[in-house]
């Protein structure tokens, strides 16, 4: 979920001390990092909340990645083969919004029925190919608590790297230290993708040259769906949309659409503040310029081109009721609260940690040159989208990795969209080159796997398999 300011939406190991939550069934246990100072690994094991597939094992809990800083994680083995399973990270978007939406909206072992009370295995989790870890970051999103510094996406970096750092330092998760690592995110994560994988590699350049001690973390594949990568081409592409998103027509009336090309254009327009941000680069005025960017842009281009429209899915109005929201009762019941070792209310989208990021202007920064410096890399990327997703359309992603500085410009240019079919019915339109990958899922608003979990889970499993995506 990528939200805006001006709109509103929706027991294996013990080392050091051990207490129990709610039930003697479940115990917490709890490492203390030897290098990470001021960090502990604190988790339930085997809960018996979402996965009950029988041997499947799961973790739940938090990372203290500082004094007063608890991230919470919630850990899934694969169904199959998880000696050898890759694994998987997941994050969510907002910024400031949970993981959990990923974990029981769109791709986890269950989904919570509409009792609120009670769920039911999801039969195209992730988790029956891959060993899957949900986080909570930054600190205040859902069940994460503590003091929040995060004030932009670079700033974010160094968290979420701490947190392995101490996973992989415990022997509860030392494991998975060699296993093949997907970085997978969605939203807001075409700014956390990018930076994230970038501080990743700075890092292991650093280890490996002896400047810090930790334990290397090497992306094999980064997945973003639905990314906000560069917002000058992807608010232009608002109008774009608006005026026809392809396979469903004029989404706004001529009048509308006139109005969103003359902020966009005109002077002082978005187009213009939009330009002028990314001239600021990091100087001391840029955060102020650059926050003015995102709410000129969002107040007079977003926002009309959505109208009354559901902005994560336009074949619905703006109290559009799929994927349900029954979790968040779910995650608000204290027996499930304590069963799994939450210490802290659930908060899908934080505002406070959203907010924090509005007053960097960071919305409005772009992080498509790193993007493109990871597809030089040859690093596996799937760049993809749900069709009828507007508030980070496809279009606009397309444009952006259109406009990518890497090798594969030119053949990316050349190389129209194709379908691929999943048990003969189309899925998606896609490019391959080497070991980029653009995808446009069909008929599949902002949370791509809600929507499509057969066609997510098999795109998932080829991306995995580092496979160009192809039918089935």
């Amino acid at each position: 979920m990528r939200l805006q300011s001006f709109i509103s939406s929706a027991a294996t190991l013990v080392v050091g001390a051990v207490s129990v939550y709610a039930s003697s069934l479940h115990a917490s246990s709890e490492f203390r990092s030897q290098i990470q100072n001021d960090t502990s690994l604190r988790y339930v094991a085997n809960s018996g909340i979402c996965e009950t597939t029988p041997g499947v094992t799961q973790y739940s809990g938090y990372i203290d990645v500082g004094t007063n800083m608890s991230m919470w994680f919630w850990f899934f083995e694969a169904r199959n083969s998880p000696e050898t399973a890759p694994f998987t990270l997941w994050l969510n978007g907002g910024p400031g919004c949970s993981s959990m939406i990923g974990l029981f909206q769109e791709h986890g072992p269950c989904s919570v029925n509409a009792d609120g009370n009670s769920t039911h295995l999801n039969p195209y989790s992730w988790n029956n190919v891959s060993n899957m870890i949900y986080i909570d970051q930054p600190i205040g999103t859902g069940f994460s608590y503590g003091t929040d510094t995060v004030n932009s996406t670079e700033a974010a970096s160094p968290y979420v790297w701490k947190a392995f750092q101490i996973l992989f330092e415990s022997k509860l998760f030392s494991k998975y230290a060699s296993r093949e690592f997907i970085f997978a995110t969605e939203s807001y994560g075409g700014h956390y993708g990018p930076a994230f994988v970038t501080y990743f590699e700075e890092q292991n350049a650093l280890i490996a040259k002896g400047a810090i001690q930790g334990e290397p973390i090497v992306v094999s594949a980064m997945m973003i769906n639905n990314g906000w990568y560069d917002p000058l081409i992807q608010n232009r592409a608002f109008y774009t949309f608006a005026s026809n998103a392809p396979g469903y027509g004029q989404l706004q009336p001529d009048d509308v659409l006139k109005n969103i090309s003359a902020a966009l254009y005109g002077p002082n327009g978005c187009v213009a503040q939009q330009q002028n941000c990314y001239a600021a680069g990091n100087s001391t005025d840029s955060d102020k310029i650059c926050s003015q960017a995102d709410d000129y842009c969002g107040n007079n281009v977003y926002v009309p081109a959505v109208g009354n429209r559901d902005p994560y899915d336009l074949r619905q109005n703006s109290s559009g009721l799929f994927p349900p929201e029954y979790y968040t009762t779910y995650l608000t019941n204290p027996e499930v609260m304590s069963t799994i070792g939450a210490e802290s209310a659930y908060q899908e989208c934080s505002s406070d940690a959203n907010g924090l990021f509005v007053n960097t202007g960071d919305d409005a920064r772009t992080w498509l040159p790193q993007l493109s410096e990871l597809a030089n890399s040859r690093l596996k990327i799937l760049i993809w989208a749900g069709d009828a997703d507007i508030n980070c359309n496809w279009i606009g992603g397309y444009n952006s990795v259109l406009a990518m500085d890497w090798y594969g410009n030119e053949t990316l240019h050349n190389t129209p969209l194709g379908n691929i079919t999943l048990n003969g019915k189309p899925i998606a339109a896609v490019a391959n080159i080497d070991n980029f990958t653009f995808a446009r899922v069909f008929e599949a608003g902002h949370f791509v796997p809600a929507f499509q979990p057969a066609a997510a889970l098999e795109i998932f499993t080829q991306v995995i398999n580092k496979e160009p995506l192809h039918s089935v």
